[in-house]
């Protein structure tokens, strides 16, 4: 079985990310699984979390409430489930053509 090539380039990406944050690292293969990738991969993460919570934000799907000490909190739109059901009824079906 081929690797898919975006994420073999991913993975290609998240390695010279690190070695670039850390130009004196070294380690074996499983130093790399383990540490390197984990890294990069929580931080690649991180920003596509934060951009489909601006997004659902943004749609009315989910409420923001920036409570005490500024501290950010997030929950459904209650007036928007019919909507978010039907959006992820559409979802599982196309994931399943």
């Amino acid at each position: 079985m081929q690797p898919d090539q975006k994420e073999q380039r991913d993975v290609c990406y998240f390695i010279l990310s690190y070695l670039t944050q850390h130009p004196d690292a070294g380690d074996t293969f499983d130093g790399i699984m383990e540490w390197w990738l984990l890294e990069q991969r929580i931080r690649f993460e991180m920003r596509n979390v934060f951009e489909a919570v601006a997004s659902l934000v943004a749609e009315g799907l989910i409420l923001e409430h920036v409570g005490p000490g500024s501290l950010v909190t997030y929950r459904v739109n209650r007036t928007r489930e019919q909507a978010i059901r039907n959006m992820l009824s559409r979802a599982r079906i196309s994931s399943t053509d």
